[in-house]
């Protein structure tokens, strides 16, 4: 396929209790199509310290960009992406906060009956997954092998980043495209869906767990693809 569309660089942006080499099939995927990606490694200690990650790599290239994140990602972006080489923004399963929002606001008042994902008590200021619980909440249609794996090689996820507020939603300014992940245990489909309809976002849905990009990382580039070529 041509990318002689408005986009040609995509930047990758993960989320909590994970690091960025789960985009290994969505990127194999892009470059294949010629995209050039970028893969932001976030250090999710603090959103503001994710922020300052993800614009320097965006400062580093020279055409307009697809800005894409998962899960807290989707915080990260919307913080983000008011850069200005930022064309388009992609959320995967992702949130989506307003001006003042932050990921603690987003999941104070989850919907009726939504599973709670199993965050264990913070330890020093960190968070992780229970790992006997991890596969189910997080990676409920991956390989057993890969989600214990996953389960056991978490990245501790800061409490800072999860109370830090979005100041200019970039979601307001550029647009956006949302990926509903259908069977998600982390981040209600109802709250997903919420989030995509408040940002106006174009929007596919997915039988998929929230670890979408890994276990459907075709129907997410292809996603990303619209994104480029809008």
């Amino acid at each position: 396929m041509s990318t002689s569309s408005e986009a040609k660089n995509v930047v990758l942006v993960h989320g909590g209790f994970v690091d960025g080499s789960g985009w290994q099939g969505v990127y194999d995927l892009l470059k294949r199509d010629g995209y050039r990606v970028s893969v932001v490694q976030n250090p999710t200690l603090s959103l503001a310290g994710d922020v300052a990650a993800v614009r320097q790599v965006l400062d580093a290239q020279n055409d307009p960009v697809v800005l894409v994140g998962h899960s807290y990602g989707g915080a990260v972006i919307s913080e983000a992406g008011t850069h200005p080489k930022v064309a388009a923004l992609v959320y995967i399963a992702a949130f989506a906060p307003d001006k003042g929002e932050s990921v603690n606001t987003l999941i104070a008042d989850p919907p009726p009956g939504a599973p709670v994902p199993p965050i264990l008590p913070p330890e020093g200021g960190f968070l992780l997954l229970d790992r006997e619980k991890f596969a189910e909440a997080f990676a409920g249609d991956l390989p057993a092998e890969q989600a214990a794996f996953m389960a056991d090689s978490q990245v501790p996820w800061g409490v800072d980043a999860l109370s830090g507020a979005v100041v200019e939603p970039a979601w307001r300014v550029r647009p956006s495209w949302y990926l509903v992940a259908t069977d998600d245990r982390m981040i209600p489909p109802a709250a997903q869906r919420a989030m995509s309809e408040r940002t106006g976002s174009r929007v596919v849905e997915v039988a998929a767990s929230h670890a979408v990009y890994l276990s459907q990382p075709t129907e997410v580039a292809a996603l990303i693809r619209q994104a480029a070529e809008h």
